[in-house]
């Protein structure tokens, strides 16, 4: 089964050169590479400091190797934030901003992530969500040495969760209008639940299925050390709807849950960055058609199926982690976790991402590189998705990437080898909401918003600021009253090139 050998030996070398002679191109040695992207995690983990988060394997992670605690999505919304990992482009650089544009209509000759591993020798496979397939959207197969293993996003056991019928959400994360050309436009579609929590076993639902498979490969990688792997394992929860099994939503007393503590919008903010409805809406009981604040017990019901749905996607990235350890491979191992956006859980009364704002765009990354990373070790890096290309790319040996898309990350390798190091003093990210492109600065203290239409350009430009020492809520936009920061941020800002709208 030489077809599919992967990613074992590797990152025993990996570690060994670096501790012995610091280059692991000269061992002929690379390590292998271990890539968990999970949907829609927001930092709600005991790593990140979260308090009532039960994320006991994550946590364990965190031990082995580095948390960074000031790490940023490029853009807050799936397809996107994947396209920004696996390209090494952020959206203003791709003009990949929305559903439905596969990111080789634009840049047919691109060199992915697990690509670029595939050219310098290694098996790459996947199996879960990575590439976002749905909504128009589908698979790279050239990214893989063998077919990407696909699971479900949305899913539901009990009938009485969709009353047997194909939901809205099902069926544009099936891209079933490809094969069912008579289907009623999506909003004519009924909507399926927000939650269910049968009493059934994990992988009764496809996270567990997919920690099994990649349990299965890893096994079947094992066997065959002489080939470095990459592996990526995408798991869809806490992503909505929020079925897990009954176990995890017995985990947490909804009463000690915490709620939001600033439902407000940002006072003086611009309409085009407020956002309440969307994809929240797709999912009863939630109310479809009014903008408003939920009554406490959805609320405390939304932020339960959350936590749990985060406690039984850790479970499942637990087995796989465990098991890479039961085989020996951990030591040879490159380990990386990663949420594609954060996720707003009523905070300014919005629910889901699709902001610019804080709790959309803060993600989670761990790196774990064994003989490199000091355990339970912290950055206060301001790090972004797309640093992880290049990251990567240096950690297994390889050569800078010299490819035909746009690499915007800098590799973070300084920084794993000494937390203190700082690389630089702000990242870069952006959301396009109500025909404006958002486009943020993201300082340690300070994020600056320029909001400009996307079609008339002789519209007024619009500014958010946000103090996070003086106002972490962001109960204010504070841009009126401290002109000179807006123009420092909006000088960092200009130094990128000019935001691409059209592919």
């Amino acid at each position: 089964m030489g077809i599919h050998r992967k990613h074992s030996k590797s990152f025993s070398l990996f570690v060994t050169a670096i501790c012995i002679a610091g280059n692991l191109l000269a061992q002929n040695k690379k390590p292998n590479v271990l890539l968990l992207l999970v949907d829609d995690l927001k930092p709600t983990l005991g790593a990140f400091g979260d308090k009532a988060a039960i994320s006991p394997n994550i946590d364990r992670l965190a031990e082995k190797g580095m948390t960074f605690t000031n790490a940023y999505c490029n853009q807050a919304v799936c397809v996107a934030s994947r396209y920004n990992l696996l390209l090494g482009s952020r959206s203003t650089s791709s003009g990949l901003y929305f559903f439905g544009k596969d990111f080789r209509d634009v840049y047919p000759d691109a060199v992915t992530l697990p690509q670029y591993f595939k050219q310098a020798g290694y098996h790459v496979e996947s199996m879960g969500k990575v590439y976002h397939i749905g909504h128009g959207n589908t698979n790279d197969e050239v990214s893989w040495s063998i077919p990407h293993h696909e699971d479900k996003v949305i899913e539901y056991l009990l009938p009485e969760s969709t009353n047997r019928k194909l939901t809205r959400e099902e069926a544009l994360f099936g891209n079933t209008k490809k094969y069912i050309k008579d289907l009623p436009p999506n909003k004519e579609l009924p909507r399926g639940a927000a939650w269910e929590s049968p009493d059934v076993l994990d992988e009764a639902y496809a996270d567990g299925r997919v920690a099994a498979h990649a349990i299965n490969r890893l096994r079947e990688l094992s066997e065959h050390q002489e080939q470095p792997f990459f592996m990526a394992v995408g798991f869809a929860r806490p992503h909505l709807p929020f079925c897990v099994p009954k176990k995890y939503w017995d985990l947490y007393k909804p009463d000690l849950l915490p709620m939001p503590e600033n439902e407000n919008q940002p006072a003086g903010a611009p309409d085009c960055a407020l956002k309440r409805k969307g994809e929240i809406t797709q999912f009863w009981p939630v109310p479809e058609l009014e903008e408003g604040i939920y009554d406490d017990g959805l609320k405390r019901k939304l932020i339960h199926g959350y936590y749990a749905s985060m406690s039984y996607m850790d479970a499942q990235l637990g087995r796989v982690v465990d098991e890479l350890e039961r085989l020996g491979l951990a030591n040879n191992t490159i380990i990386v976790l990663w949420g594609d956006n954060g996720w707003h859980l009523g905070d300014h009364g919005a629910w889901t991402k699709h902001t610019n704002f804080e709790q959309a765009t803060k993600i989670p990354i761990l790196i774990a590189a064994p003989g490199l990373t000091k355990p339970s070790s912290k950055s206060e890096q301001l790090t972004e998705t797309v640093d992880i290309y290049p990251t990567l790319a240096e950690l297994a040996g390889l050569d800078k990437p010299n490819v035909p898309q746009p690499i915007d990350g800098v590799s973070l390798v300084p920084v794993l080898k000494n937390n203190k190091v700082q690389l630089k003093d702000h990242i870069y990210h952006s959301f396009i909401l109500k025909g404006y492109l958002g486009e943020a600065i993201r300082t340690a203290q300070y994020r600056m918003v320029r909001w400009t239409d996307t079609k008339d350009a002789n519209k007024q430009v619009l500014y958010e600021l946000y103090d996070y020492k003086n106002d972490p809520d962001e109960m204010k936009n504070h841009a009126a009253e401290s002109p000179e920061i807006v123009a420092d941020l909006e000088r960092i800002l200009n130094t990128y090139p000019k935001a691409k709208m059209k592919p």
